[in-house]
């Protein structure tokens, strides 16, 4: 191992490796290291999946987790705030690129709640000059443990990824940078852990894509198989013919089903809108 690395955690790895006897040779040899720790119970799975984690986002790049420019949620600078106020209340984010004529022309960046506290505190007309937020651009090839630091030392939160050309490619944020190492967290869109099935209204529901499908079916009333997947994301899935991505919606029997969240792994939240509805509960 590197001799310059921090004494501390130096210390750390020397102690581990000299209790399972045996130093790795390559990444490979000390991810086995870390699973047999672990199943020797001298730290929990919850620890292995982070460490793992944290080994993983050192090989990865921004292209591998990034918002794709079609899905981003954006505002027009031209927009009215009439207009802005239903695309921050569907999409529940609390920060939006805002573009100009195009959507490689990105003007800045538009928190939610600067929005909202400049309409409470002036009687002005509303302006996005006077709220917007420099636009942070990053490459597509950056990798993540660096976009991470980068994050932290500048007190971002979220960065335009362009691509070779200078074209914007899509969005990243320093919370999809972490899910990659602590998986997900909690944010707008999730509810509580008891709960996998949520209404807004009589039309709009929010629901974990880990929901069993005879469970789905029982509380609207549909009748998907479960013969190929067991939970209501694999259907979706399934459906799309890929892994989706946040902001991905398709229409199934009549269903439309939104990705709210999602990483490159699996699917998390999905929001689910339907006719007039009627749960028999």
């Amino acid at each position: 191992m590197s001799e310059d690395r921090p004494s501390s955690t130096k210390g750390l790895f020397e102690r581990l490796f000299q209790a399972l006897g045996n130093e790795p040779r390559d990444r490979d040899e000390l991810v086995e290291l870390l699973r047999d720790a672990q199943a020797r119970a001298l730290f929990d799975s919850d620890a292995l999946a982070m460490i793992e984690g944290v080994l993983q986002v050192s090989e990865m790049q921004v292209r591998d987790i990034m918002v794709p420019r079609s899905q981003m949620t954006i505002v027009s600078r031209d927009a009215t705030p009439e207009a802005i106020l239903p695309v921050v209340i569907e999409s529940g984010h609390s920060r939006f690129p805002v573009v100009g004529e195009t959507r490689d022309e990105v003007v800045g960046i538009l928190l939610a709640k600067d929005m909202l506290r400049f309409w409470a505190e002036s009687e002005a007309a509303f302006n996005f000059r006077d709220v917007l937020r420099p636009a942070v651009f990053v490459p597509e090839s950056k990798r993540l443990n660096v976009l991470l630091k980068e994050f932290r030392a500048n007190r971002n939160h979220m960065a335009v990824v362009v691509d070779e050309y200078g074209g914007v490619a899509g969005l990243v944020t320093i919370e999809d940078v972490l899910e990659q190492i602590v998986g997900e967290i909690d944010d707008e869109h999730d509810i509580d852990e008891d709960d996998a099935i949520v209404r807004h209204g009589p039309d709009r529901f929010t629901v974990k894509a880990r929901l069993a499908v005879d469970e789905f079916n029982e509380y609207f009333r549909t009748e998907f198989s479960d013969d190929d997947f067991d939970t209501i994301g694999g259907l979706v899935t399934q459906a799309m013919g890929h892994l989706p991505q946040r902001g991905e919606s398709i229409e199934i029997e009549g269903l439309v089903f939104k990705v709210l969240r999602a990483d490159s792994r699996r699917l998390y939240l999905l929001r689910v809108t339907t006719a007039a509805f009627e749960a028999g509960h």
